[in-house]
């Protein structure tokens, strides 16, 4: 696993647990206010992680320096 995979995993793990213990404390109001802010934080680390690795989409391809098939 490359450095940078852990720690985008250490982070969110550690902003689930905290969650889980604002519940167990009796802080369900604030866990649920910070519930759509951990959804947009998961969905950022996973499309990060998704677009990171994947090679560069290939460049069209000139056609020869003519322009719409012209002669």
């Amino acid at each position: 696993m490359q450095h940078r995979q852990i720690v985008i995993l250490t982070v969110t793990m550690t902003v689930f647990t905290w969650s889980g213990v604002m519940v167990a404390a009796g802080q369900t109001a604030a866990a649920t206010a910070l519930a759509p802010a951990l959804a947009v934080t998961v969905q950022q680390i996973v499309h990060t992680a998704r677009t990171h690795g994947a090679p560069p989409a290939p460049a069209p391809a000139q056609a020869g320096g003519k322009e719409d098939g012209a002669p």
